[in-house]
């Protein structure tokens, strides 16, 4: 829904209005625009617009603002003041009691409670809460946990509307009470950009939003110094490590809308403050400057130096294997002989190639010579898929970087380190095109000198999502011995997708000719030029036709890989599409809202945010199995682990029934689709459709326009990412 501000009739006469919300209509992205129905004492509901996105169901209002009448919406209350207060109604006080704000309240006993007490409830659960026992089935037990309750958010609820008057919804509300306690009021009013640094999910922007209310000025050393920061954050989420300082202050200017002054003075503070880093560059290097966020350079630093020092090793407990009186289990071809020929005689060493060109018969040739060599071996990747695949191949268990590293929580620290070095004398790290600088550092770090290390991964494939390109860093390097695999032998028997990926990466468009009705391929091409049109295509072949040609489960053998989030054919509109198709709200499976998402029990979702505490990282899929209404939680089983969230931590969740190709990196599904539009101009990159294609195992189905496709094949173009791995690695 969309509430245009202009062909309006506005009254210039201030008026005000009270009342409880009844229902929350709209908020705009940016969260300054608001719609809601409000129902005043007199019983009449209203429409307000204005600043409401701190706002929750059952919550009571006073505004002062004017009347106008709206060309399509009518009569309307634009509010120019909001302030937000402890409801007065029956039905507002049953919803703010139900809203989760107290534990031990939940909805049916918000409303048992109400309905006995009407009006009175308020005053009872702070004056009279014994008589709580008035309640049918309300225990002593119950009745001492809601009135602990209830006192203990004495000054909570207080805190809680001040944040709400800032425009902080609920559910930021409790997350902020959580870091700072009683203390909230104090830090949020000295220097509200703190909550981009200390709370999950407020970013600059939010906190600006609440600086604002605050009446700070776009000038304020607070703001221009974390707006430095969140210029540089934005910039590593495009893939940069660093950037060059005079291109950060035109980056900053252009943001923070200060001047060159004012962006210098903050980005002087951000780097005093710890924020930034301040790094001077070799004397060839084009820039003279780069500034870091400071985690991310000391990442860079630290991981040049454990490559170098790996590297260097005189002695490698690898060289084990080259005194194994073993042919090989299978026939190798001159370079796949190389590679692992490599790994027994260098310290270091890099295997790359496209799909189906061996690499994973070369990973379990080098660990059957050093189990044979009585190696300790250790199997990784960076995500849950890419382990479980490699165990299956090579007969030997592996595990995600972050497992491998194990995460303790007391400490906020992984239990291997430099200090605690991984106890093992061979360790291979597959789908290395994954590993971002900050991850590369973590796990490099623990590896012990003396250890084999083996790196394995695709250095055609989309970059890792996190900054840095350590893959293509490592190569251009020479630091590692390196053996690039051609001869593809994976499905070279009339399989498509594998051909066709090899095109596209060789920059020649892919065969597209029809598949004949009475064949099976593993590849077909759909056209449809239109996006609605496409959209319609995917929810068929995902929801029937694939399960009925090919005999797949569409929950859990068919992902739709799309270009971008955004669009008709983007990740977000097939994400609600497909839950819809495949699984539906049919009044009977549990369920529940989180902004504008619904999660159902059954849902496939993707974590996107490394939560360290849970053990659940960034990029791993699974499945919603369970939703406990009472307790506000619910589980979900990532490859036979299970997490439990609260409702709450739903922000680190997305539905991924569609992702984005770059997430899906270091992923294969038994059935891939993809669309490719024009729609997707922005995207439209040679390596990303070789990334989608090259994550289909059996099946692959492409829809979309030639004219996108050839777009996207002709576009060879790798946006730079600003880094200094390599100058390191080479010893600047």
């Amino acid at each position: 829904m969309s509430m245009e501000k202009n062909d309006e009739q506005i009254s210039t006469v201030e008026h005000s209005l009270r009342g409880d919300i009844s229902r929350l209509v709209f908020t705009s992205e940016d969260r300054d625009y608001s719609v809601i129905r409000i129902k005043g004492a007199d019983g009449v509901e209203h429409t307000a617009v204005g600043p409401f996105s701190g706002a929750f169901e059952g919550q009571s209002v006073e505004m002062s603002g004017v009347w106008e009448k709206h060309k399509d919406f009518g009569r309307q209350f634009r509010a120019r003041s909001v302030k937000f207060t402890l409801p007065k109604t029956p039905e507002g006080i049953k919803k703010y009691l139900g809203s989760g704000l107290i534990p031990g309240i939940g909805e049916k006993l918000a409303e048992c409670i109400v309905d006995h007490f009407g009006t009175r409830t308020l005053d009872m659960l702070d004056n009279y809460s014994s008589r709580l026992l008035e309640i049918p089935g309300l225990g002593k037990k119950r009745l001492a946990m809601v009135r602990d309750a209830w006192r203990d958010n004495s000054a909570k609820r207080e805190i809680f509307i001040f944040l709400q008057s800032l425009g902080i919804s609920l559910a930021y509300a409790q997350k902020i009470f959580r870091f700072y306690g009683d203390k909230t009021p104090a830090v949020v009013k000295e220097n509200p950009y703190r909550l981009a640094d200390d709370i999950h999910g407020i970013g600059f922007i939010m906190a600006d939003r609440i600086a604002l209310s605050l009446g700070i000025g776009r000038t304020n050393i607070f703001r221009l110094s974390s707006g430095a920061a969140f210029c540089m954050k934005r910039l590593s989420e495009e893939g940069h490590v660093c950037y060059p300082e005079d291109k950060l202050l035109e980056y900053a200017v252009e943001i923070l809308g200060v001047d060159e002054g004012n962006a210098r003075a903050g980005v002087a503070e951000a780097v005093s403050g710890g924020l930034l880093s301040r790094v001077p560059t070799p004397p060839d290097c084009e820039f003279r400057s780069a500034l870091y966020l400071a985690q991310l350079e000391s990442a860079e630093r630290g991981a040049a130096g454990a490559i170098r020092r790996i590297a260097s090793a005189s002695r490698h407990r690898g060289a084990a294997m080259l005194s194994v009186n073993s042919p090989p289990h299978i026939h190798l071809n001159e370079l796949q002989h190389r590679a692992v020929e490599g790994a027994a005689r260098h310290p270091f060493s890099v295997i790359t190639g496209g799909p189906g060109v061996g690499k994973t018969t070369v990973v379990s040739e080098i660990v059957r010579l050093a189990k044979i060599a009585r190696l300790r071996v250790y199997l990784c990747a960076p995500t849950g898929r890419a382990a479980k695949r490699m165990s299956e191949a090579c007969r030997h268990p592996a595990m995600t970087i972050h497992r491998l590293l194990k995460w303790e929580p007391e400490k906020r620290n992984f239990v291997y380190n430099e200090h605690r070095p991984l106890n093992c004398d061979l360790i291979v790290v597959d789908e290395v095109s994954m590993l971002d600088v900050q991850l590369s550092y973590y796990l490099l770090r623990a590896v012990a000198s003396g250890t084999t290390v083996v790196m394995v991964g695709d250095s055609d494939q989309l970059p890792s999502v996190g900054p840095g390109s350590v893959l293509a860093d490592i190569i251009s390097s020479g630091i590692a011995h390196c053996t690039r695999l051609t001869q593809i032998y994976r499905q070279l028997s009339g399989s498509r997708i594998i051909s066709n990926a090899y095109l596209v990466n060789s920059g020649s468009m892919p065969d597209t000719t029809p598949v004949p009705k009475d064949k099976i391929s593993d590849f077909y091409w759909v056209d449809c030029d239109d996006a609605a049109a496409a959209a319609d295509m995917i929810v068929k072949l995902v929801s029937s036709r694939i399960p009925r040609r090919f005999g797949m489960n569409p929950l859990r053998d068919v992902q739709v890989l799309a270009p971008m989030n955004k669009g008709e054919c983007g990740a977000v509109t097939l994400n609600r599409r497909l839950q819809d198709a495949l699984n539906p709200d049919g009044g009977r499976r549990p369920q529940f809202r989180f902004g504008e998402s619904v999660f159902r029990s059954g849902d496939r979702v993707m974590q996107i945010s490394n939560n360290y505490d849970k053990s659940v990282f960034n990029g791993e899929m699974g499945r919603i199995v369970h939703i406990d209404h009472g307790e506000k939680k619910f589980k979900a089983d990532f490859d036979g682990f299970l997490v439990e969230y609260d409702f709450l931590e739903a922000d680190q969740i997305v539905h991924c029934y569609a992702t984005t190709i770059h997430k899906a990196q270091g992923c294969e599904f038994p059935a891939v689709v993809v669309p490719i539009l024009t729609q997707h101009f922005i995207m439209l990159r040679r390596n990303l459709v070789y990334t989608a294609m090259t994550r289909a195992k059996r099946l692959l189905v492409m829809v979309g326009s030639r004219k996108a496709l050839a777009i996207a094949v002709k576009n060879f173009r790798v946006d730079r990412r600003y880094s200094l791995l390599r100058e390191r690695i080479l010893g600047f």
